[in-house]
């Protein structure tokens, strides 16, 4: 399609006014990513009361935990399931179609929530055995959801308010994350008013009632009401205009879906369709993800999208580090032995939501309210320099911070080293991905991305896991090896954020232009000076 040539229904989308179809498609993939959040982070909210009741030791101090390779297990099946669906069903929707993978991952989702409640048998090798294999299949349906999501948002969308619309869709994880506490603590409330416990070391078997076995199970199994609510919706959908004119090439068919989306007639305009079939078969424009036409146009690009995605998830998962101390630190979780497993439960939820409400939330919305305003490039580096200050001010003068009187300063400062993710790299990670590829390689490149970015959150949540412990192994946590010490991880940490910035540079901007501008799409036909303009266009800084 040269330039001037573009379709008229890809204009059309361009050009469009907010209208009511935008917010229907936000809620529509939102609702997905709001039951992916639910589903990954609410395991969380009840790893400690399985383990409670699946390792508790007669006679033990403290009450009973998962040993550390079942909680890797546990916590970390999902994130390697997310990582393998969003490989494979980034392929598949550039394959098949957007719309058509589009149910396959919610219909896993749903399945997998309800079966990772009904775990088979009664001990505790049995059921976490059947916990980690259907929420590894739920990681499967939630990994698929990244790339198709901010897949079909960038395709329906308008160039002027492109990026608020996919970052929205995102930003529906800080109220999965918020619907997991609150539901937590509804559910923990009602059962601890039901069957009463003393606390642990008053009673250390009576103090986790044998209905506590229900509540977690309701907890996961709960995630998949939206998913399945949202299913007819989905399904109603037409396939992106874009998949359909430029991947599927029929135009008679991407006009007629979206004169009825648009309320406007648009031409199908076959023959610019078969010119460029035509000159697909002829070898222009036709280039695959391993050729050298996609390296020269987009090799960059994609080592930019997918090594600030890998470095930002390092260090947003590794918050897991910190949590207890702060937890302990405001007073929102006494030690263990003083609670009942429910009122632990309770705790735990009512700590996460307060996080989720006054750090989490806002800056996601900071983003969608200023990503087409600023641009990604700038919120992405600004968030990555704000992360970068306060890791080294957390670390460098981390003996200050340990004192009881400056713990809440510790708190401020971590709260806003979480605020700057999501108001910065986290949002603009997904986003980008989803603007600056080829239509027919766009859901597979954004799900690389997006599997670089999971490779990155085990690092952070389970690599620096080891790592921070304690220098003398006589201090570390039970089962884990001698490590570096908070100290020096957070030290790691500002690094990993400093790196973030520079790979950031690789990555260009995308406010206010089209899709086709963006990808290089208008000028697969002109060949020769226009597409190497292009190219050089869609940099953030000259490379050399």
């Amino acid at each position: 399609m040269a330039t001037g040539q573009k379709l008229q229904v890809l204009n059309a989308l361009d050009t469009a006014k907010t209208q009511w179809y935008h917010f229907t498609a936000i809620i529509i993939a939102g609702m997905g990513f709001f039951t992916d959040a639910y589903d990954l982070f609410c395991i969380s909210l009840v790893t400690k009361l399985l383990g409670r009741i699946y390792y508790h030791v007669e006679g033990a101090a403290k009450p009973g935990s998962l040993p550390p390779n079942v909680s890797a297990a546990v916590n970390g099946v999902a994130f390697c399931g997310t990582l393998s669906g969003q490989l494979f069903f980034g392929w598949l929707g550039d394959k098949l179609g957007r719309k058509k993978v589009y149910g396959m991952t919610l219909m896993l989702m749903v399945i997998c929530s309800i079966a990772s409640g009904l775990s088979f048998g009664h001990d505790a090798k049995s059921v976490m055995a059947t916990l980690c294999f259907f929420r590894f299949w739920l990681g499967f349906g939630i990994g698929g959801d990244y790339p198709l999501s901010a897949t079909i948002m960038s395709e329906y969308a308008n160039k002027k308010t492109r990026g608020a619309f996919i970052a929205a869709v995102f930003a529906m994880q800080g109220f999965g994350i918020l619907a997991g506490g609150i539901f937590a603590i509804i559910v923990a409330s009602a059962f601890r008013a039901k069957y009463d416990a003393p606390s642990y070391e008053v009673d250390p078997v009576a103090s986790t009632v044998p209905q506590a076995d229900y509540v977690w199970r309701i907890i996961l199994m709960v995630g998949a009401l939206p998913a399945a609510l949202t299913y007819y919706w989905r399904m109603k959908m037409p396939e992106t205009a874009r998949y359909t004119a430029l991947v599927a090439k029929n135009a008679k068919q991407a006009a007629s879906d979206m004169s009825k989306v648009l309320q406007v007639e648009i031409e199908p305009e076959q023959q610019k369709i078969e010119q460029m079939a035509a000159a697909e078969k002829s070898g222009r424009g036709s280039f695959g993800l391993l050729s050298k036409e996609f390296l020269r146009r987009h090799g960059l690009h994609l080592l930019g999208t997918t090594s600030t995605w890998f470095l930002l998830d390092i260090a947003f998962y590794s918050q897991n580090l910190f949590q207890k101390d702060i937890f302990s630190a405001v007073g929102w979780i006494p030690p263990a032995k003083t609670m009942s497993a429910l009122e632990e439960v309770f705790r735990i939820a009512r700590a996460q939501t307060l996080i989720a409400l006054f750090s989490t939330v806002p800056g996601y919305w900071f983003t969608v309210a200023l990503i087409d305003r600023i641009g990604r490039f700038v919120i992405q580096m600004m968030g990555f320099f704000f992360m970068t200050v306060f890791m080294f001010a957390l670390a460098i003068p981390y003996d200050h911070w340990s004192h009881k009187e400056n713990r809440i300063g510790f708190v401020v400062m971590y709260s806003l080293t979480f605020f700057f993710a999501n108001f910065g790299p986290n949002a603009t990670t997904f986003v980008v991905p989803a603007e600056i590829f080829p239509a027919r390689l766009r859901s597979t490149c954004h799900g690389i991305s997006a599997a670089s970015g999971k490779l990155g959150a085990i690092v952070g949540a389970f690599g620096f896991l080891y790592l921070a412990q304690n220098k003398d192994k006589a201090k570390a946590d039970a089962g884990y090896p001698a490590g570096i010490g908070v100290k020096n991880s957070l030290i790691v940490l500002g690094v990993v954020n400093l790196l973030g910035m520079l790979c950031t540079l690789l990555v260009p901007e995308s406010k206010g232009k089209s899709l086709e501008e963006m990808s290089g799409e208008n000028d697969e036909e002109s060949g020769g000076a226009g597409e190497e303009a292009e190219y050089n266009n869609s940099r953030t800084v000259p490379v050399s």
